[in-house]
């Protein structure tokens, strides 16, 4: 069995699930849903990013490298960001200001972090897909929509410092928001399913 393969192609699964059920959750508004998929994500994301940089050809290396270690700090970021709302959030009391800072509704300093933790995942697509060099028509799709995603790190970084997102937070109920992440999830579905075609394939 040839390991590094079946570890990527798992990743692949991982990334196919729980975007999917990502979205699924958004659409029904199971908040606590969506917060455990996505602290399972990020692991599905390295796995999957650490079998094409396992591929990748030396001229290429740098590219891949960078999207590796992109990969941890999105998968650092994301991990304290859901652990924080299934565990604090969730179990204890929090005052006002707590609240503010902390639950993700709010659009506070975790929410915050949460945006900047896909805007690097963004430019670790990128840079992954940079790495690719396509050899069949489905590789292409992969190289295409993984480099065309890094553009979100302009949005997932930028917009927050505008404070666009408080404002909508207090005049709204959440709900463009929730069909924003349903669109990212049918973007990002492709990318999963495949590269799991193409661990399996290979």
């Amino acid at each position: 069995m040839d390991l590094n393969k079946t570890i990527a192609k798992v990743g692949s699964g991982i990334v196919t699930v729980t975007v999917f059920l990502f979205a699924l959750f958004l659409i029904i508004n199971y908040s606590m849903g969506s917060f455990f998929v996505c602290l399972i994500l990020p692991l599905g994301f390295i796995m999957m990013t650490a079998g094409i940089h396992n591929e990748c050809e030396n001229d290429r290396k740098v590219a891949a490298n960078i999207g590796l270690t992109l990969a941890a700090v999105y998968c650092t970021f994301i991990m304290l960001v859901y652990f924080t709302q299934l565990t604090t959030v969730n179990n204890e009391q929090l005052t006002e200001q707590a609240a503010n800072l902390l639950e993700m509704g709010k659009c506070g300093l975790i929410f915050n972090y949460d945006l900047l933790g896909y805007g690097i995942m963004a430019l670790s697509t990128f840079f992954t897909g940079l790495s690719m060099k396509a050899k069949n028509k489905a590789d292409k799709w992969i190289k295409a929509l993984m480099m065309i995603h890094g553009v979100f790190y302009f949005s997932c970084t930028f917009m927050p410092i505008t404070g666009m997102f408080s404002k909508m937070s207090s005049d709204g109920d959440g709900l463009g928001g929730r069909l924003a992440l349903v669109a990212w999830c049918v973007y990002f579905l492709p990318i999963g399913i495949l590269s799991f075609i193409h661990f399996r394939k290979r």
